[in-house]
């Protein structure tokens, strides 16, 4: 069938369905109506299957063909290791819920058909069956072999894909049990079916040192090495800055320059300069790597740092966007060298407003490359063995401090939101077993560089929203109301309230009652719900603003060595600075952008879980070596089937509901508590409980504890 038959005949479909005479009718009656010979009915039905496939038609149990909102509806299938799942349809406030036998084969991540029943009791979510499997989503799967006489299993990593992978005789490789493998499933199965599949790798055995995290590189599709194309393009790059180069950019190199970064950091991408003109005027120089002189668009480099999208930074190592000899070589604003940058010089007044600012091609040179311990060291502990040490740059540093307070200030005022939780900071021993595991607490001089990154993104946000042109910009949308309200009748209980306004809460308002929950016993309970309430930020191409930082403009610009979205504004503002965004140029980028945003984001949600499962991995490998131990800690979760707690070390566990003795407990969603029915005894978030670790598992990647009250004692 030829592409123009094909467009035509589901022209005349889609035309037929929309019809209001139109009743549901079966693929025989649909070729009777259309005079469709039987000789023709499969191409019939391949143009039907098609348009399922495309969501724009639906199909009943029964197996009539009408528009997808009569009978079914197309949604993304979530598995549950339990068999049951939930399918997300675009459209719809709540998900269908799927019971396991109506689940036809589908598996989590999958793209179905799904009908959900008509009669509903009010509020209650809806209930539904698979009707048809569209795509799938799980070609190949991750997981843990175990042999049988003359066959195998694959129990998949994903908890999500409740199903074993079924390996026949000869499919192995030669796997033994207790390796971890990468499938390739042959046969998806059905309702009474396994799949089945055929090993095409073996990453290791689950006891060889490497292998835990080579799996979540697996499962998530990291790309472990850059195509031979890309490592020949990037060999071709310079490795200093040529004098040519330089021709026609603002020379800057006799500034005082600073990088201030964590001290295993190698890809420098952003350097500062300061000065001070008078009580009310400093010159602020946020300077960041030219990468775009390197990464051509459309080059093979470009291409593998778009399919990229990030850097990924896992426990033991850093899969980076592009090749190390851009990434820590030319790109890196090294000390004592030469570096092109793309700089944006603001000028800002004594609170905080920016006044006016230049963006501009240049050409830098980093005086010193400084740590954010060091610089702490010196602008909140004034050490005198550091103040020493960086001399002549302790004026600088301190003029730094300065303006960063009133920046902060301002964007306080206005009502940006600061979530201040401690991420992980686990560290391996020389075969990556976990040491140790500690909060990475956020200090002086990290925040000092996050105020200055965030008012350079500001500032080039707002230049080329109004220039009206093509562009990528970090949105940030408003709560959903439905969760702003459950949290303010939650927060009522403690005597807070947030103030919404046609139906809508502004960020001010949580701030506010952030500030005012600060140093009480129910802060972390109260900001973590808050955090929970939020809606994720993502790259768009249309500005609506970023809810959190209650900025009317925002994107990302300081760090195109590792975020593909940086990297991208760059070539459109260079392009734009050199006079080239013509109508063609401006053409080519809204054609482009919003694929370029989609793919970002993408990107950025995998890179953000595989982060999230490797941390979980270790912080279970480390928690299974201290099974029997006694510690504090703070319930973080309360939920139907327990509770979690999570120790000062950010490790997080569960305390199942069956192990909490002595009473028969219920969960009060209302006010986020585990009552006990004859004792009244509570426990809710935010409440200090001593836990006993009580065991691990580390398929599942999680950590089980016990109170130690609930203990018997010897």
């Amino acid at each position: 069938m030829t592409e123009d038959l094909l467009r035509q005949r589901k022209q005349m479909l889609m035309e037929l369905f929309q019809d209001k005479a139109y009743a549901p009718m079966k693929l025989k009656e649909l070729a009777m109506l259309l005079d469709i010979p039987k000789t023709q009915r499969e191409e019939l039905k391949e143009v039907l299957d098609i348009l399922l496939s495309e969501g724009k038609i639906g199909v009943s149990k029964k197996g009539k063909y009408g528009k997808p909102q009569e009978f079914s509806q197309v949604g993304v299938f979530f598995g549950h290791p339990k068999g049951f799942g939930f399918v997300t349809v675009e459209g719809l406030e709540r998900d269908v819920f799927i019971p396991a036998e109506k689940t036809a084969g589908a598996m989590h991540g999958d793209r179905v058909q799904v009908v959900a029943e008509e009669s509903q009791a009010k509020g209650k979510r809806p209930e539904g069956a698979v009707v048809k499997i569209l795509e799938r989503a799980n070609e190949t799967v991750i997981g843990y072999y175990q042999k049988n006489k003359s066959f195998g299993f694959v129990l998949p990593d994903n908890q999500k894909l409740f199903q074993d992978i079924f390996i026949p005789q000869g499919k192995d490789m030669g796997a033994v049990t207790g390796h971890k493998v990468v499938v390739k499933v042959t046969d998806f199965g059905g309702e009474r079916r396994k799949p089945e599949g055929r090993i095409t790798e073996i990453i290791g055995h689950v006891n060889d040192p490497g292998t835990d995290i080579l799996s979540i590189i697996k499962a998530y599709g990291l790309p472990e090495e850059f195509p031979p194309e890309v490592m020949r393009q990037a060999s071709l790059t310079a490795g200093e800055v040529d004098e040519r180069e330089m021709a026609g950019r603002l020379d800057l190199r006799e500034l005082p320059t600073v990088t201030i970064d964590g001290e295993d950091a190698k890809d420098l991408d952003d350097a500062i300069t300061i000065s001070k003109e008078n009580e009310d005027h400093y010159t602020l120089g946020v300077h960041i790597a030219d990468v775009t002189h390197y990464v051509q668009e459309g080059s093979p480099l470009d291409q593998e740092a778009l399919k990229r999208g990030t850097s990924v930074y896992l426990v033991d190592r850093v899969i980076p966007m592009l090749p190390h000899k851009l990434s820590n070589g030319i790109c890196s604003l090294n000390a004592g060298e030469d570096r092109l940058a793309l700089s944006c010089v603001m000028e800002i007044d004594g609170k905080g407003m920016v006044m006016g600012h230049k963006i501009a091609e240049t050409v830098i040179r980093v005086d010193r490359r400084m740590t954010y311990t060091a610089v702490n060291a010196i602008i909140a502990d004034r050490d005198p063995d550091r103040m020493k040490e960086y001399e002549e740059f302790v004026p600088m540093f301190d003029l730094m401090k300065e303006l960063a307070d009133i920046l902060r200030a301002r964007r306080r005022q206005r009502g940006s939101i600061d979530f201040d939780f401690p991420e992980s900071k686990i560290i391996l021993d020389h075969k990556g077993k976990p040491v140790d595991i500690k909060p990475y607490e956020r200090n002086g001089a990290t925040r000092l560089i996050e105020d200055f990154m965030l008012v350079a993104n500001e500032t080039v946000a707002e230049n080329y929203f109004w220039q009206e042109l093509p562009f990528v910009y970090r949105t940030h949308d408003y709560p959903d109301p439905e969760k702003m309200k459950g949290l303010g009748t939650f927060i009522n209980n403690f005597g807070y309230s947030i103030r919404t306004q046609n139906g809508e809460v502004h960020p001010k308002e949580i701030q506010k009652l952030l500030d005012r929950i600060e140093g009480t016993p129910e802060e972390a309970l109260i900001s973590r719900l808050t955090l929970r309430s939020m809606r994720q930020a993502k790259y768009t191409t249309i500005c609506t603003g970023h809810y959190g930082l209650a900025a009317n403009y925002y994107t990302h610009f300081t760090s195109p060595i590792r975020r593909y979205p940086d990297l991208q504004i760059h070539r459109i503002i260079k392009e734009n600075l050199r006079g080239g965004m013509g109508e063609k140029r401006i053409s080519h980028y809204d054609r482009i952008l919003p694929q370029v945003a989609v793919q970002c984001s993408t990107m950025e949600r995998r890179a953000d879980e595989a982060e999230r499962e490797t941390d979980k991995l270790k912080k279970c490998e480390y928690m299974s070596m201290r099974i029997g131990k006694t510690y504090e800690g703070v319930i973080s979760g309360v939920t139907a089937w327990g509770l979690y707690v999570e120790l000062p070390n950010t490790v997080e566990g569960l305390i199942r509901i069956s192990e909490l003795k002595g009473d028969y407990y219920i969960f009060d969603e209302k006010n986020m508590e585990m009552v006990g029915e004859n004792t009244n005894t509570r426990y809710k978030l935010g409440q200090k409980v001593t836990i006993l670790v009580a065991g691990t598992d580390r398929m599942a990647r999680t950590v089980d504890f016990a109170l130690s009250e609930n203990l018997p004692e010897d």
